[in-house]
Order: structure tokens, then C-alpha cells, then sequence
């Protein structure tokens, strides 16, 4: 595939696609991880600037040979400035469209029922790391997509390191509530999700909201009525464009990386084509996520 290098639809360099049939994933948890494989788990998050590795890389990690190319090229362009640029951007989009949801507050619906400042303030926090967390793994996701169906990246060179923190100066306890954790009323919740968004899995973003148990439920009440619906879709799609922008046209390709060296690494792990239905679902899902994430966070503005 030969990438575009004019403005224009961006569907003709890479459609948003959900794979039907969905594939088989095997994400590698940080905990299971050895050798080199737990060094990248670390610069992946120390680069990243974030407290867990996203499903998405943990399930490139099952592919040894294509992990290890693609972090190899990846890691000097997620510490660049354009590359911050460009997921603070997608960000500012998604949230400021998401508002046009209208979300429902629901502050006020949890002082109810007796959370303290404290309480909500600890989700509000958890909510924030998602929202910068999630927007790097939208883009690297689509690189790694455009690369592996043989599209390249557009730009060249390499671009200044970003110096300095991005992510938000806050620190909170990672507690993922588990569906082996969970009571019956949060395991029914995680089925609706899955059931909802048509997922194999519930997101680390999803668990980790349930350590809040009647937080979530609450939330989740309100995000399911407007998840899938067209307007929320055109947000996710719009996410989805603005991210094959980037990759294909406008971020400079600092590791060098292209399609032929990333297929080559992913054809010693496995078919490529099994590689490739694992990225689209990634790729196809985290527009969606990033979406809810912005409407979670809309949701807990005291209006």
C-alpha cells in the first residue's frame, strides 16, 4: 500500500475496520515478563510517561521478534515533541466534542449515597491518568497497524526529544478490580460492558474504575445509553482520522521504522496475517475508549 502524502479521505489509507471474526489475543502481563521483554515493559512506560502497560503493547509482547522491532523504532518517537503534540491534540478533540454528549454530572449522585471529597477526588485522579495515558497508545496502535497492512509512515528526520512531564503530578494506588475480585452485581457490569462495546475483554481503564464499585455502576449506567450511538461514533471516528493523520503524514519517523522490517520481525513470531487481526482490534477499540474515558471524566465536572 502506498501512502497518501496529500490531504484527503483518509479512509483510502486506512478505514476504521473491526475484525469479524475477533481474534484470539494473549496479552503477556507485566508480572509474567523476564529479560528483555521486562526491560521494554519499563522504557515503554518510563517513555510513555504512564503507571501500566495498556493491553494493546502487552499483547504485541506475546510476538517477541515483532515487539522487539517495534519498540526498537517507536521508543525515540513517543519521546519526541511532536509525537506529545499529537496525542495532547487528539486529546483537546475528544474532549471537547464529548461535551456535546452532554453527560450527565454525577458528583453530586455520589455525595449521596456518602463518597467524601477524598473519594472522589481519588476517582477523578484514576480518571486523569487514563485520559493522558490512553491517547499515546491510540497512535502508536495505528502506526503499528498502518505499518503491518504495508502502509509507511510519511515523515522523516527525526524531531527535538520532548523534555519535561507530560503526564498529570498525580499518584495513585493501581488496583485493578479483577472478575475473580469482584462480586456478582460488578462481574454483571463487566459482562454489559463487554455485551455494550462488543469486546473479548474488559479494559485495564474499566477495572480499575471498579475499585469503586458503586462509582462504576453509576457511570456505566449513563456511558452505556450513548456508547455506539452515531454521535458518539463520529467522535471515535473523527479520533480515529486525526491518528492515521499523523502516522501517515505528519510525525517524523524518528526510529526509522517501515512496513517490510515490522513484517519481516512479525513473520518469525506467526502468521502475519494473525499479527495483523490482533492490531486492527486494538486499533479498532481504543478510538471507542478514549471516547468513554473523556465522557467518565465529563461526568465528574461539578456543574
Amino acid at each position: 500500500m502506498n501512502t497518501p502524502s496529500t490531504t484527503g479521505d483518509l479512509s483510502s489509507v486506512l478505514p476504521r475496520l473491526k475484525p469479524d471474526p475477533l481474534p484470539a489475543i494473549h496479552p503477556l502481563p507485566e508480572y509474567a515478563v523476564e529479560g528483555e521483554r521486562k526491560r521494554w515493559y519499563a522504557e515503554m512506560k518510563a517513555a510513555l510517561q504512564v503507571p501500566w502497560m495498556g493491553v494493546v503493547t502487552m499483547a504485541y509482547a506475546h510476538y517477541p521478534h515483532f515487539f522487539a522491532e517495534l519498540w526498537r523504532g517507536l521508543k525515540p518517537l513517543v519521546e519526541s515533541e511532536d509525537f506529545v503534540a499529537a496525542f495532547q491534540g487528539n486529546r483537546a478533540y475528544v474532549e471537547e466534542a464529548v461535551a456535546a454528549l452532554a453527560p450527565p454530572p454525577i458528583a453530586e449522585r455520589l455525595r449521596a449515597i456518602g463518597y467524601a471529597p477524598r473519594e472522589l477526588d481519588g476517582i477523578r485522579e484514576m480518571v486523569e491518568v487514563f485520559s493522558h495515558g490512553n491517547q499515546p497508545y491510540v497512535i502508536i496502535a495505528t502506526l503499528t497497524r498502518l505499518l503491518l497492512e504495508g502502509g509507511d509512515m510519511g515523515g522523516s528526520g527525526s524531531a527535538p526529544r520532548y523534555q519535561g512531564r507530560h503526564a498529570p503530578d498525580v499518584e495513585v494506588p493501581f488496583l485493578l478490580m479483577e472478575a475473580h475480585h469482584a462480586d456478582a452485581p460488578t462481574r454483571a457490569v463487566y459482562e454489559d460492558v463487554k455485551r455494550v462495546l462488543d469486546l473479548p475483554f474488559v479494559n485495564t481503564d474499566y477495572r480499575a474504575f471498579a475499585r469503586w464499585p458503586s462509582y462504576w455502576a453509576l457511570a456505566w449506567g449513563d456511558l452505556r445509553e450513548v456508547a455506539g450511538n452515531p454521535a458518539h461514533e463520529q467522535i471515535a471516528r473523527t479520533c480515529h482520522d486525526r491518528c492515521v493523520a499523523q502516522v501517515a503524514r505528519e510525525l517524523s519517523n524518528s526510529g526509522a521504522l517501515s512496513s517490510a522490517g515490522l513484517r519481516a520481525a512479525a513473520a518469525e513470531d506467526a502468521p502475519v496475517d494473525e499479527v495483523i487481526q490482533m492490531a486492527r482490534l486494538f486499533q479498532w477499540l481504543l478510538p471507542g475508549l478514549v471516547t468513554n474515558v473523556a465522557y467518565l471524566r465529563a461526568q465528574l465536572v461539578d456543574r
